[in-house]
């Protein structure tokens, strides 16, 4: 996948949940299951996983020399799925979402996406397609993983939210008798 096949996909997977998301009335927004996040919950979490990237994309010598470059060959899309799918698919303690996020956050979550991708996207586009193949970053479950490799799990990663919204909005639905 080329760096623009890449960053469209990215940008188009964030924009997709971003309009579903926005497209619920409140009470799906707010809905709540037993152990699950709430939809706003999910919203600030996926924000919560993208707002680091502008600060740390923004220099590749300071990510060249913090994190280096990768010492195996790169891994494609099923391969970097594959061992994401093996980790404990839990977020880490800084990527957690509020206990509560209010139908009233909404607004200002997605502008914040909105920010965060357009920023992401132009400095995505200062990288050469070997850069992205070499350079690292940390993924809090993977360790290093070169910076296209991280961009298939955040293109996975808006997708993967909006099917667990989506089976719990479902369940809500099943269980209300409608």
């Amino acid at each position: 996948m080329t760096k623009q096949e890449l960053l469209k996909d990215f940008t188009q997977n964030h924009l997709q949940i971003i309009h579903y998301i926005d497209h619920l009335p409140s009470q799906k927004f707010n809905y709540h299951s037993p152990g699950k996040w709430t939809t706003g919950q999910q919203l600030q979490h996926i924000l919560l996983t993208i707002t680091p990237f502008p600060k740390v994309l923004a220099s590749k010598v300071v990510i060249r020399e913090k994190f280096g470059e990768i010492n195996r060959p790169t891994w494609d899309y099923s391969t970097v799925m594959e061992n994401y799918l093996n980790t404990s698919l839990k977020a880490p303690e800084p990527f957690l979402p509020e206990t509560e996020v209010s139908y009233s956050q909404k607004e200002k979550i997605i502008s914040d996406i909105h920010e965060n991708l357009n920023q992401i996207q132009q400095i995505v586009d200062t990288y050469s397609e070997e850069e992205l193949d070499t350079l690292t970053l940390p993924h809090p479950l993977l360790g290093l993983v070169t910076i296209r490799e991280m961009f298939y799990l955040m293109s996975y990663h808006p997708l993967h939210h909006q099917k667990q919204i989506e089976q719990l909005l479902n369940q809500d639905s099943n269980n209300n008798g409608k």
